[in-house]
């Protein structure tokens, strides 16, 4: 415990020494929106991983509904192939996505057109916390969010974008 203690905080520290273009680019592969990168390198040096993930929350919550459909886009949709978005996000977004490269195809088809009816629906793609769900539970949640509001379906996106985004604040910083 202690040894993984002491690996979280060294990754904290060289996050808080980063020089702020490099500190905003990895910041950027957990959260695409350019708001939320700035705010939060604008806060360090973080005492405590914990300090990070909750000003991380307050910056999010603070930040205006474009913001959040900046961060949004920097997603691949649910289906679609992952790897071929660029860097840390592009092979996060790979793993996250895992449970739909063993999909049926009527599966991983019914998702990518139910995609597009949530796109055409909301105005923004279909954001999820994927990791660990296998397809055919991403395509239940889909199905579920497509009966949604669009003011209740941003919202719920946001919240499923908070979740990715500490997932990924943990692969880059938690020993």
């Amino acid at each position: 415990m202690i040894e993984n203690a002491a690996g979280a905080a060294t990754k904290l520290e060289e996050f808080n020494g980063l020089p702020e273009a490099d500190a905003l680019q990895a910041v950027l592969a957990c959260c695409g929106s350019p708001k939320f990168a700035a705010e939060l390198v604008a806060l360090r040096p973080f005492g405590s991983f914990d300090e990070l993930l909750s000003s991380a929350d307050e910056i999010w919550w603070s930040l205006e509904e474009s913001d959040w459909l900046e961060a949004f886009a920097c997603h691949p949709r649910i289906g679609e192939k992952a790897a071929e978005s660029s860097g840390q996000h592009g092979v996060w977004s790979k793993e996250e996505q895992s449970g739909t490269r063993s999909a049926e195809a009527g599966v991983l088809e019914s998702i990518l057109e139910k995609n597009r009816a949530y796109e055409a629906r909301h105005g923004f793609i279909y954001i999820v916390c994927a990791s660990g769900k296998p397809a055919d539970e991403l395509l239940s949640i889909l199905d579920r969010r497509l009966t949604n509001s669009t003011e209740v379906e941003i919202r719920e996106a946001a919240e499923q974008q908070r979740l990715i985004t500490h997932i990924r604040l943990r692969k880059w910083l938690a020993p």
